[in-house]
């Protein structure tokens, strides 16, 4: 059945959708060989030994949703990083070294002359990977570096018992259970301001709130304990990034007893859902806007809004409906 939703015509794309991707894992647990599946997606052979390579998990399983959400990320990440070129790399080094400018200076004039350029962390991240490599880029700033709290080794680690994203279960990897979770800030203007935002796997079902005082870890583990106590019978894991305001992150395992893992560093495809979601919210809560202009009833009605559009992923219905209805089964 699954041949009849291609074309007749043998392709040699290099990526495949979501749906070959759903018809790749049903072929190949049917038993299938590689080289017939190949042949049953009309795609080149080498398109689904590169999927497999590429877009399984860390055990070696395929799971359709976790290799279109690590393919999406990697797209991303790829047209990030062609922004940055050659020409953009001399003039940022002209300016440092000639100059003396900062990453803002750099950035702030070039968006008034009209000239493109990469964002000021961008240029950061290449100053500290230029220090790493030996080179000397940092020594023409003023500060130097030394006023950034993180290392420029990246290995400094500053949250204490730590459970690896590794080692989290197949069952939460391949999304086969109700109740596990991902969470994620989202900050203002200037980094100032935050919002927790917290999705189940399986529903796509988010909870935002604003937190008051910002990026504080012992704040931050109250306000999530308060979100998630409601719903204390159904929460199994959460996962998050290796941001430092989830250093309390025992607590609220303990409060709700359940697991919490933590994503491998700089690998955001690892919380895919989270990271998507959050593109949502930023339809109505943009970036680089003072969240002191959002009160706390815009930002429910920002969930509301987001918890009631009806979703491919769900066959069109709504996260809140299968949210809802996760919870009164595990009831």
């Amino acid at each position: 059945m699954f041949d009849l939703w291609f074309s007749t015509k043998k392709t040699t794309m290099g990526h495949l959708t979501l749906q070959q991707r759903y018809a790749l894992k049903a072929y190949l647990e049917c038993g299938k060989s590689k080289s017939e599946a190949s042949d049953l997606l009309r795609v080149h052979r080498s398109t689904v030994y590169r999927e497999l390579n590429r877009n399984s998990t860390k055990q070696g399983k395929y799971n359709p949703d976790f290799a279109n959400e690590q393919s999406e990320e990697r797209k991303e990440r790829l047209c990030t990083n062609r922004k940055f070129n050659t020409e953009k790399q001399q003039l940022i080094e002209y300016y440092i070294r000639e100059e003396q400018w900062s990453p803002e200076q750099i950035k702030g004039y070039c968006d008034m002359k009209g000239i493109e350029m990469v964002s000021h962390e961008r240029i950061y991240q290449y100053i500290r990977k230029d220090k790493v490599d030996s080179g000397d880029l940092y020594k023409h700033l003023r500060h130097q570096l030394k006023h950034r709290k993180r290392p420029v080794s990246g290995k400094h680690e500053v949250i204490k018992n730590k459970v690896s994203i590794d080692q989290r279960p197949e069952v939460i990897n391949n999304k086969e259970r109700f109740g596990d979770f991902e969470i994620d800030l989202i900050v203002g203007k200037g980094t100032k301001g935050a919002m927790v935002t917290i999705v189940e796997r399986q529903s796509a079902m988010v909870m935002i709130r604003k937190l008051e005082n910002g990026k504080n870890a012992d704040s931050l583990a109250e306000t999530v304990i308060d979100m998630l106590l409601p719903y204390k019978n159904v929460v199994k894991s959460i996962t998050s990034d290796n941001g430092t305001e989830f250093a309390r992150h025992q607590k609220i395992a303990e409060k709700l007893n359940i697991e919490f893992y933590f994503a491998n560093p700089y690998a955001s495809w690892e919380r895919g859902l989270n990271e998507y979601t959050n593109k949502l919210i930023r339809q109505y809560i943009p970036k680089k806007t003072d969240f002191d202009t959002f009160d706390k009833e815009y930002v429910k009605q920002v969930q509301y809004k987001i918890n009631r559009r009806p979703r491919k992923k769900l066959n069109f219905k709504s996260p809140k409906q299968v949210f809802f209805k996760g919870v009164a089964f595990a009831c």
